[in-house]
């Protein structure tokens, strides 16, 4: 089967074993004074040691692979004793990986494992109480009312005042068509190889989703003449494997700088963070500036950092 799983630059490597203590699942070895993936069966390929590796020698790559086996691996937890176990349903958890969790915790249970599991069995929840947890304030229908405040701030719902006769002046044929900015697909970092050509020495954008549909003006004002990544810090899963990708496009690609484009809700804030991050482990420095955009597409502001 085809999956993402942890991939070792063997050249990169300098067998330094910091990545050992965080593959809580027993993937990675020090053989022969470098870092080797010994079993296919025991990387689940959420890259936790990814960001723990000073030489840049972890990646992600998807490939065919043998399944993961949560059994497999909860017998290896369960010599490694308690917190050792408490680490590795926490990364489940976190990851939203509850089939795999569910496993772990039935394993335990099946062996009469002594310990308190009620942090990570998964609360079971109505559609009531989701959409109350996520929302706030509910109506006597037991659905929110629009436009309330509470739950994420993301999340709230709002209502714009659209100028009616910028609508129709918008309406009307252009003497000519707005061309796109864009230099290169695929743009989703997710998808994208950091060392890709349009990557070296290029000036970047890193985008969060909702940039681009926020700003009327996105590709003239900040895409033309850049190369583009975009993510949801919010919603993208194992953003251990983003940072890794952003600094090899630092060390690697040579990029020139990176924009960071983020929405001012505070969810958005994760973007600069993983930028943050990927420059600290990154070998050589480059400028980093970070605007902030509001709902309605106006610049709220930007910086250097």
């Amino acid at each position: 089967m085809k999956r993402e799983i942890i991939v070792i630059d063997e050249e990169k490597c300098n067998g330094c074993g910091l990545c050992i203590p965080e593959c809580h699942e027993g993937a990675l070895q020090i053989i022969d004074e470098k870092a080797r993936l010994i079993s296919d069966l025991f990387c689940d390929g959420l890259g936790a040691c990814i960001g723990h590796c000073p030489e840049g020698a972890l990646t992600i790559e998807e490939r065919e692979a043998e399944p993961y086996d949560e059994v497999k691996v909860m017998e290896i937890m369960v010599s490694k004793g308690d917190n050792t176990i408490k680490a590795h349903l926490s990364h489940l958890k976190d990851h939203g990986e509850l089939e795999f969790l569910n496993q772990a915790i039935n394993y335990l249970s099946e062996i009469n494992y002594d310990m308190d599991l009620s942090n990570f069995e998964e609360k079971k929840e109505t559609p009531k109480e989701i959409v109350e947890e996520l929302f706030g304030q509910k109506s006597n229908s037991g659905i929110p009312h629009s436009g309330v405040m509470g739950g994420c701030p993301g999340s709230q719902t709002r209502e714009f005042n659209i100028d009616t006769e910028q609508v129709e002046q918008a309406g009307k044929p252009a003497a000519f068509e707005v061309k796109s900015e864009l230099r290169q697909w695929p743009v989703q970092l997710h998808l994208l190889n950091p060392q890709a050509n349009y990557f070296r020495n290029a000036e970047v954008v890193l985008a969060a989703d909702c940039v681009a549909y926020s700003m009327g003006d996105f590709h003239n004002k900040y895409l033309k003449g850049k190369s583009l990544a975009i993510a949801c810090p919010k919603l993208d899963s194992n953003l251990d494997s983003y940072v890794a990708k952003l600094t090899s496009m630092i060390n690697d690609a040579q990029i020139n700088t990176l924009t960071v484009l983020r929405m001012e809700v505070p969810c958005c804030g994760g973007l600069i963070q993983m930028a943050q991050t990927a420059a600290q482990h990154a070998d050589r420095k480059i400028p980093i500036k970070e605007i902030v955009i509001g709902v309605q597409g106006d610049v709220l502001g930007e910086q250097w950092i």
